[in-house]
């Protein structure tokens, strides 16, 4: 896997490319990496890169995000989560609260945090006070979380838990009549948790050619290099282009964390749908730290489009590859991260928010995803 960036693309434009290939990138860092170093402009043009289903905070549920308001705007209760869940939008009647941020100016004490461990220490500031920690994330951010609870947490301290396993999704793409990709970029960070062999299936059950990347230019050049020389031998393996952090067998500390402490279930994405076998609940022994079994959380399918997109955001098909960032009438018009509609936009994994905030602002040829790029 040694060799340059420029080194890698000059392979990459060695290759007897005939006809245009499309590979989906599964992770928002390899999206930012790709954004920011220009990668996509430097590819041949037969070459279609395809951001996916790599951000939790876009497939969240909506009704998770307004539990988690509720629960910000009741007495006695500080709410703590991951920075970017702040700004998400729910769909609510004009005037009511639509996201965290909302709540908090409205006088909720809702906080920001980058680490469980600041969760547990906000709980233990407070005793008196309970504190709910709205826990989203896939398994690089579940994997912390489940050690925190595994060395013992406050009582005072609930989990409104929104964890997902990204394969899954990957899966049913996989698994439909038209997935829209013929080859995978696997994401480093959770091959590293949870061990590159999770994502032999692409391989070895749809014949499609699959490589684990790592962050930098040259670890997701090699793995593009990789899916396409296969795609060019007419074979289908999982190829490690991140050997430096990706073993088999993942981070088995982490994995036993996760083992003891939540379990796999079927679990909704926002404005896809329940997908089997792809979130994490908290197991029977935690009990007493889950919030949806201890609070009163209910009423959500009486809202208007609960569950939904808001209207005219293409969010959903953006994280299905179905369609690029720059498609979306929404984009960079009503929808940018100073004022989101989406959460595409709000997160820093998001496709639309990388495309934008890296200058990206149409896409000169449409469907092929090769974007123009502001001066």
């Amino acid at each position: 896997m040694r060799g340059s960036a420029k080194a890698w693309l000059e392979r990459i434009r060695g290759l007897p490319l005939e006809r245009p290939l499309s590979i989906l990138n599964v992770c928002g860092g390899h999206e930012r990496t790709l954004a920011q170093a220009g990668l996509r402009a430097a590819l041949p043009e037969t070459i279609r890169i395809i951001p996916g289903p790599g951000c939790p905070v876009c497939v969240c549920p909506e009704e998770d995000v307004y539990e988690a308001i509720r629960l910000a705007l009741e007495d006695n209760t500080i709410l703590v989560a991951f920075g970017d869940m702040l700004r998400v939008p729910v769909n609510v009647a004009k005037g009511e609260v639509r996201s965290l941020s909302e709540a908090r100016a409205k006088g909720a004490d809702v906080r920001p945090i980058a680490s469980p461990r600041e969760a547990v220490a906000i709980a233990q500031t407070y005793p008196t006070k309970r504190t709910v920690f709205f826990a989203a994330g896939f398994e690089t951010t579940m994997a912390p979380v489940a050690s925190m609870l595994c060395e013992g947490v406050p009582e005072n301290l609930l989990l409104l838990l929104s964890g997902r396993l990204t394969w899954p999704a990957v899966d049913m793409l996989l698994a439909s009549e038209a997935p829209g990709f013929e080859a995978l970029i696997a994401p480093g960070h959770v091959a590293t948790v949870m061990g590159p062999e999770e994502w032999s299936f692409v391989a070895d059950q749809y014949g499609m050619p699959a490589a684990v990347a790592g962050f930098t230019a040259e670890s997701l050049l090699a793995a593009i290099h990789s899916v396409l020389t296969q795609l060019l031998a007419g074979t289908a393996v999982l190829e490690n282009c991140y050997p430096a952090s990706v073993r088999r067998g993942g981070n088995r500390i982490a994995k036993q964390y996760l083992s003891r402490a939540m379990r796999v279930v079927d679990a909704n994405w926002r404005a896809i749908g329940t997908i089997a076998r792809s979130g994490f609940a908290l197991v029977e022994a935690f009990a007493s730290h889950d919030a949806r079994s201890l609070l009163a959380l209910s009423e959500t399918a009486q809202r208007r489009r609960a569950g939904e997109m808001p209207p005219g955001c293409d969010c959903a098909r953006v994280v299905l590859g179905k369609v690029l960032p720059t498609d979306c009438k929404l984009y960079g018009k009503a929808c940018t991260p100073r004022s989101p509609i989406g959460p595409c936009m709000v997160s820093d994994e998001g496709a639309c928010h990388i495309w934008w905030t890296s200058g990206i602002r149409d896409s000169r040829s449409g469907r092929q995803g090769r974007p123009t790029y502001a001066a």
